[in-house]
């Protein structure tokens, strides 16, 4: 699976950054950082994201433009000997393991995913300060997810935040397609984006 260091080519695997929050030009320059990653191999991009069903939430893209998020960088993580089709089903199975709403914050993101590929394609991980926000916030994530018990606070009202950070038409904008753990693509339902960070 991994490539020699120095011979025989093999295609590049890169690790794109995004951001997620304009207060990244500000948390980057000390190592913090809230980032969505996808990971190029063979002219596509592959990401995971969130949605309410238990199928496939990896989906492809063109390199570089995952919709929804700000380009910040590439990183080169090294090179893989799969062949496009050796590639393509290690992704279909791997696919597989990231369902849509086992989507979580903290321990499975899309970060996460972009970090197991790697792993798998050239034994190396993600850079830490691609998802050090995600290690840093979970003791206060863990803790404001069980504090909507207030009253005055309700479900819905996370529902109406959510959508109003990414909004509906955002949602609808995104061309990215899921990779289910069979061979076809659908579209990514309405609702992509809203769990992601």
């Amino acid at each position: 699976m991994e490539a020699q260091n120095g011979g025989g080519g093999g295609a590049p695997v890169v690790l794109n950054v995004y951001d997620l929050t304009p207060m990244n030009n500000y948390l980057y320059w000390f190592g913090l950082g809230i980032f969505h990653s996808g990971i190029e191999v063979h002219g596509m991009e592959y990401g995971f994201g969130a949605h309410e069903f238990p199928t496939s939430g990896v989906f492809e893209v063109e390199p570089k433009s995952c919709p929804g998020f700000i380009y910040r960088r590439s990183v080169w993580m090294g090179t893989t000997n799969m062949s496009r089709a050796e590639f393509r089903s290690f992704i279909e199975n791997l696919a597989g393991k990231y369902n849509g709403n086992a989507y979580h914050l903290i321990s499975k993101n899309c970060n996460h995913f972009t970090d197991d590929v790697c792993k798998n394609l050239t034994r190396k991980s993600i850079p830490g300060w691609v998802n050090r926000l995600a290690r840093v916030e979970s003791i206060q994530v863990s803790t404001v997810r069980h504090v909507p018990t207030h009253p005055a606070f309700s479900d819905d009202d996370m529902d109406s935040i959510s959508s109003s950070i990414i909004g509906d038409s955002d949602v609808e904008e995104l061309d990215q397609h899921l990779l289910p753990s069979d061979v076809h693509s659908i579209d990514v339902p309405p609702k992509l984006a809203k769990d992601l960070l």
